[in-house]
């Protein structure tokens, strides 16, 4: 007998997971409404105003956390390194500037391969910052601020598997990073310089850079016979024309979509503008391509112009996005 998915026990196991984790990191939004939330405002205070950078570290699960951390906090304007507590051991500690802060994490805070890291950060007064689940624990006790994670159960059925400790800690890393970018006023075109690369980098370019200008432009006057205007559409290959008036200014747009709406037989010989579409939609050269995609997929239309005081720069086509993979 083959069981539905619905009484399947993996799915069963899953949402028993799932539903473990959620009640840890409920468990901890309300400690950061709690003496958490004054610990947390701390650390957001001594880095932002840190000259030198974050220096996370972290054994086993917590170190993969930690290098996770440290990606998230470099990728949203906080420099941010890992460095592995036995290799600092070894002399990865030269590394560690006196500007630095150090973001050590521990759940149970007696991570024995921690303690050269700590030893070299109250010799040097170089900031530390424990991720901890115990106040009490050595790690605990040596810090500079304590973020003390509430207790709570792992989802593994044998409490040993860090599950939901590894899920607060790397919500309390986002929570970081975050409240970080920020403070800082860290915008999408900041977080362009960091992630050039892929889909993520695309849609994070501005429109002005892969817009069509100049003669590409297929342009049209409101008087112009249907007749132009088609040949225009055609040689041009957007399937559109942007209708200007005397001023340079956008006046309308005449899309293969108008011309199915309007076929007559005096559609060749009507004007223009009888019928272009009046008021298209358009968006400002620095406009982000994501932007730019989610505004032409919601509008179903495949040409977008782009506008500078009135008048059309440039035009993008979704053939463009495609071909840089925005979309």
């Amino acid at each position: 007998m083959t069981l539905s998915n619905s009484d399947h026990p993996a799915l069963a196991s899953a949402l028993r997971t799932i539903t473990t984790e959620g009640e840890g990191l409920s468990h901890l939004a309300e400690a950061l409404r709690g003496p958490l939330g004054a610990a947390f405002t701390q650390v957001i205070d001594k880095i932002i105003t840190a000259q030198g950078r974050v220096i996370v570290s972290g054994m086993g699960k917590s170190g993969h956390v930690g290098r996770k951390i440290a990606a998230t906090l470099a990728s949203t304007g906080t420099p941010a390194h890992f460095v592995h507590p036995s290799e600092a051991s070894h002399g990865d500690l030269g590394m560690i500037q006196d500007d630095d802060i150090i973001l050590a994490m521990s759940w149970s805070g007696e991570s024995v391969e921690l303690a050269d890291l700590v030893a070299y950060a109250n010799r040097f007064n170089v900031t530390l910052i424990v991720l901890t689940s115990n106040a009490e624990s050595a790690l605990g006790k040596g810090a500079d601020i304590c973020l003390t994670l509430p207790m709570a159960k792992e989802a593994c059925p044998n409490g040993l598997a860090p599950t939901t400790s590894t899920t607060m800690q790397l919500a309390m890393g986002d929570a970081i990073a975050i409240a970080l970018l920020e403070s800082r006023g860290f915008t999408s075109n900041d977080f362009r310089r960091y992630h050039p690369g892929g889909k993520l980098g695309a849609q994070l370019r501005q429109v002005r850079s892969i817009m069509h200008s100049g003669d590409r432009l297929p342009l049209a006057k409101p008087n112009d016979p249907m007749a132009d205007a088609v040949v225009t559409i055609s040689s041009k290959g957007f399937g559109c024309v942007l209708v200007i008036d005397e001023q340079g200014q956008l006046a309308g747009l005449v899309t293969d979509g108008d011309l199915r709406r309007h076929m007559s037989p005096d559609l060749l010989s009507r004007s223009v503008q009888s019928v272009m579409t009046r008021n298209p939609k358009t968006v400002p050269p620095e406009t982000l391509v994501a932007e730019a995609l989610e505004i032409m997929e919601s509008r179903k239309i495949s040409a977008l112009v782009v506008l500078e005081n009135q008048k059309p720069v440039g035009l993008i086509h979704l053939l463009d996005l495609l071909r840089i993979g925005a979309a």
